[in-house]
């Protein structure tokens, strides 16, 4: 059975950064993308970054050029490094892996941007 796990959520000021991290376990394979989406209280999960396994990413323009992406195809990880933190980027942040088994996700963290 595949299981996605979060990392790295928490509390952070304003302006400040977090890196999450997404690992998968149990045997899972030909991932095809591997990708981070986030939803607010009151508001519908959104997509943040995504990234193939050729390593092209695309980002939500909302977290363009303060968001960065990377994958480890090796390891089935896949990291969000977040800078330049705003308040409405407080969410709970989820992973996603799409794979020819199907498609998972991550149970969620929560990142907070308060000072």
């Amino acid at each position: 059975q595949v299981q996605l796990v979060e990392s790295g959520g928490g509390l952070v000021q304003p302006g400040g950064s977090l890196r999450l991290s997404c690992a998968a376990s149990g045997r899972i394979f030909s991932i095809n993308v591997m990708g981070w989406y986030r939803q607010a209280p009151g508001k519908e999960r959104e997509f943040i970054a995504s990234m193939t396994s050729g390593g092209r990413p695309n980002y939500a323009d909302s977290v363009k050029g303060r968001f960065t992406i990377s994958r480890d195809n090796a390891k089935n990880t896949v990291s969000l490094q977040m800078n330049s933190l705003k308040p409405e980027d407080t969410a709970v942040y989820y992973c996603n892996f799409g794979s020819v088994q199907g498609n998972f996700w991550g149970q969620g963290t929560q990142v907070t941007v308060s000072s």
